[in-house]
């Protein structure tokens, strides 16, 4: 069953690992993965999610449980909108296949669950990953990661032999590739990061496991990518909890960029008071600029976005405030009153998936909408910020 397939057999402390490289949307990989399970004699079997993967990919109502107004004021619409925009994007492939994106991983779970094996989810939080990736970038390197999330849109057709040649782990690598090649930020946090993850968690879990073998045997399904990474990682004996705290941690932003919008606010209130120090006239004339500007900029990101007029309204009143207080951004009054006002219904919630499959469908589905208006507003009011900041002091100079 292994032969032709991408694998590496490994021992560690007494435990021998069957690591399997599988392709995330292939048949044949859910169709090995279930003959090893079923056939094998393993004590337990280890899989590349974590539990928020997990869940997505167990629970067929997950959507339904959306708390919009939660994630809007945790500031998670980022997470979420990545979650749904590669979920979509796997489910575009699959239903050129076929075949249900992430099959072998539910392979994995379902032939366990009969064997009534453990299942260890070996994987880091998507959201921690992405926050990672993000804090470790240049700003070029932000700009082409954001771009690169058009490949979640292309509509292009892709063969079943491109789909087994697509064996460079999940989605979210398959669709940076190229960017991780070029970039050591993204490969290290999407990559090596995770190997090193993985590995920790294999020796955590494995230091638990109940067996009466001599040499208990652990099944560990991977995307083939992480295949050489996690076998260097596994038989390192420096893998522990410590490795997990460590690469759980969100590296905090560089003391500059937390100080900016401070330093942003300050400068703006201080070319207020000089203008009205200087002239009435021209105090006055400067906070008309502030005004306008956050608010017609920012009216028109939440009106990109299709928001209510009355969204748009709350994003014009809201943005000259809000671009003066770093603690809250004008998006999220903007999407609080786009929920309030056009609340989605259970069967948005149902069709957000395949709706999100298309880039028309974020602004056909009420739920993504709701994730435009916070982002678009929010980029609105930070061009307004730059533009009316450099009207008001190029008035004073």
């Amino acid at each position: 069953m292994l032969a032709d397939q991408p694998h590496n057999i490994i021992e560690f402390e007494g435990i021998e690992y069957t690591l399997l490289g599988t392709a995330h949307i292939s048949q044949k990989s859910a169709d090995v993965v279930k003959d090893l399970i079923e056939n094998g004699d393993y004590d337990a079997v280890a899989i590349e999610l974590d539990e928020l993967r997990y869940q997505a990919l167990t629970d067929s109502n997950r959507y339904r449980n959306l708390n919009l107004i939660s994630i809007i004021k945790q500031k998670q619409t980022g997470v979420i909108a990545t979650n749904l925009a590669m979920s979509a994007y796997q489910k575009r492939l699959a239903n050129q296949l076929g075949i249900e994106p992430g099959a072998e991983m539910k392979q994995a779970i379902e032939s366990a669950q009969a064997k009534e094996l453990p299942v260890w989810n070996i994987d880091r939080n998507v959201g921690i990953t992405m926050k990672r990736t993000w804090r470790s970038l240049s700003f070029m390197e932000k700009v082409n990661l954001i771009f690169g999330f058009g490949g979640f849109f292309e509509q292009s057709e892709i063969s079943d032999a491109e789909i087994e040649k697509l064996k460079t782990g999940d989605m979210l690598e398959s669709t940076f590739s190229e960017l991780s090649q070029n970039s050591a930020g993204i490969y290290r946090a999407l990559i090596d990061e995770r190997d090193q993850y993985m590995a920790a968690q294999l020796h955590v879990q494995a230091r638990q496991l109940d067996s009466n073998k001599d040499k208990p045997q652990v099944l560990v399904v991977i995307g083939a990518g992480h295949l050489k990474g996690l076998s260097e990682y596994t038989l390192q004996a420096n893998k522990d909890q410590n490795t997990l705290a460590e690469l759980e941690t969100i590296p905090p932003k560089k003391k500059w960029v937390k100080l900016l919008p401070w330093l942003i606010t300050i400068i703006i209130l201080t070319g207020f008071v000089w203008g009205f120090a200087t002239e009435q006239a021209l105090g006055w004339s400067m906070i008309k600029i502030w005004l306008l500007y956050n608010g017609i900029l920012s009216g028109i990101g939440a009106a990109v976005a299709g928001g209510h007029p009355l969204t748009i309204l709350a994003a014009m009143l809201a943005a000259p405030f809000t671009s003066l207080n770093p603690t809250i951004a004008a998006g999220m009054v903007a999407a609080l009153v786009e929920t309030m006002v056009r609340k989605p219904k259970v069967q948005d919630f149902e069709s957000l998936q395949t709706d999100a499959m298309k880039l028309t469908g974020w602004w056909k589905n009420p739920v993504t909408r709701v994730l435009l208006v916070f982002i678009l507003t929010n980029v609105g009011s930070a061009i307004a910020t730059w533009v009316s900041g450099f009207k008001i002091f190029s008035q004073l100079v």
